[in-house]
């Protein structure tokens, strides 16, 4: 890696794009996969942001951080026409798998979608400053190689201009005094369990272990079209607001709602075991080399990446009971068994007394309120890992020896002073809102600027305004 790496006077970071492939408006119903269609594209936007950067370093080269989430291999379902490699029942209708000849395909299909933002980024690193991609949970599949030599292609640089970009694992340290991490290693829903080693073998073939977040993106929101996976409100719900949305906007479009729903989250439920299983592909020969690789990238000491990687927090995928909470199937199988047997003695009744099978409603009534409350007694625990974790932020900071901490991943902007460390979150630029129709659109476009004042880099988050002019969010508190 070019010494260049390890100094910086000008630092942007940005997270969370998700940029994937162009989904077509649907001509009956416009709503579905809407944040996929052109009309939310910001490519445009993010070209005026590199020249805007530039332009606030005054001449001075600067250092572009696209800390994670910056493609969304998961939202795309598109599959080539004429494959050269086997593609399965499930893939043609929520996506391809993640392997290497397929998550090339992925990204050139994305890229090609994104023509704009790849001339911008190609501009940007040829006036001499310097690009970092940090991965994410969304683009795990940058762990490919042939991933990154799509990307690098798609920018048309020159061999010296190469040297400018970098791909990094999972964490990077900035001059020595920010470390920018996506944050999905403290998610339990979302991390990458072995980042060091992330691959695993099949029987003949290698692919990338995915967090149950990504399957559930993959199998579950890539079939429900009408729910916006860029922010949690857009898909974790109460019982009456699901039945209350399905009724106003789905009822038409996909009466078989719920059994594309069971199918997808029964595939997302044996996809979670069945990668918790797997063999990961590790060879103690190299280990020692990748972890100083990953160190050298990344500005830190092997000691550094090794102690990180025991802050990575247990998958929730260790416990299957709990995936199948918030996946609803244990209300589902609750109403099955109930169902099966209230069935099976009424045929006996009717067989013995004659009585009708009509009588078996009853007692399917008077269980509702019980299955009402034992559903409300159930909460989500996605969203609870929104918040920074006080200890593992500052551990953090102490094994890189840095004062400033910058995530992303939440999709939530933030400032503050946490403890003795200064902690950001660049937010998102995704099209999230909180509501169905697109109507209400949630903050957006922010990102962190760190500048050198008085021979000390100081931090500002800040957001992005199309007129070219720039507004503080927050301060410090």
């Amino acid at each position: 890696m070019s010494e260049q790496f390890r100094t910086a006077d000008y630092t942007a970071i940005i997270s969370d794009l998700h940029l994937t492939e162009e989904q077509p408006v649907h001509p009956l119903y416009p709503l579905w996969k809407k944040y996929k269609t052109k009309e939310f594209f910001f490519d445009d936007d993010l070209c005026e942001f590199f020249q805007l950067i530039e332009e606030k370093a005054e001449g001075q080269k600067v250092e572009l951080i696209l800390n994670g989430d910056i493609f969304d291999f998961d939202s795309v379902v598109t599959i080539p026409d004429d494959p050269t490699f086997r593609i399965s029942w499930i893939e043609k209708k929520r996506g391809l798998e993640p392997r290497a000849e397929k998550s090339r395909f992925k990204i050139k299909k994305i890229l090609s979608d994104h023509v704009p933002f790849s001339e911008g980024l190609s501009q940007f690193i040829k006036r001499g400053n310097r690009v970092v991609f940090v991965f994410g949970n969304h683009d795990l599949e940058l762990h490919f190689q042939e991933v990154q030599e799509e990307i690098r292609k798609s920018l048309k640089l020159s061999p010296f201009e190469q040297e400018r970009v970098l791909f990094v694992e999972w964490f990077y340290i900035s001059n020595q005094d920010t470390l920018i991490e996506h944050g999905n290693q403290y998610d339990p829903y979302c991390l990458c369990e072995d980042p060091i080693n992330p691959f695993v073998k099949s029987y003949n073939h290698i692919s990338l272990k995915l967090p149950f977040g990504n399957l559930a993106c993959r199998y579950i929101m890539n079939g429900l079209g009408f729910f916006n996976p860029h922010t949690d409100g857009g898909y974790i719900m109460t019982l009456k607001d699901y039945v209350s949305i399905f009724l106003r906007y789905m009822a038409r479009a996909q009466p078989f709602l719920v059994f594309t729903w069971l199918e997808g989250s029964v595939l997302t439920l044996w996809g979670t075991l069945r990668a918790r299983m797997a063999v990961p592909l590790r060879n103690a020969f190299t280990i020692e080399s990748r972890v100083e690789s990953i160190a050298k990238k990344a500005n830190a000491e092997p000691h550094m990446v090794r102690e990180m990687k025991e802050l990575i927090v247990a998958p929730a995928s260790a416990d299957p009971f709990l995936i199948a909470r918030e996946l609803w199937l244990d209300r589902a199988f609750l109403i099955f068994i109930f169902a099966v047997l209230i069935f099976y003695i009424f045929t006996f009744l009717k067989a013995i007394f004659g009585i009708s099978l009509f009588w078996a409603f009853i007692p399917m009534g008077l269980l509702l309120p019980f299955f009402l409350f034992y559903s409300r007694s159930i909460t989500s625990l996605v969203s609870t890992f929104k918040e920074p974790n006080d200890q593992i932020l500052a551990m953090t900071a102490i094994i890189t020896k840095v004062r400033r901490v910058v995530y992303g991943h939440t999709h939530l902007p933030r400032h503050e002073i946490i403890g003795s460390v200064e902690h950001l979150n660049s937010g998102t630029w995704s099209p999230a809102f909180a509501d169905v129709e697109y109507k209400k659109p949630l903050e957006q476009r922010n990102y962190v600027w760190i500048s050198k004042t008085e021979g000390v880099r100081k931090a500002e988050l800040l957001k992005f305004e199309r007129n070219m002019k720039l507004q503080r969010d927050t301060d410090p508190s």
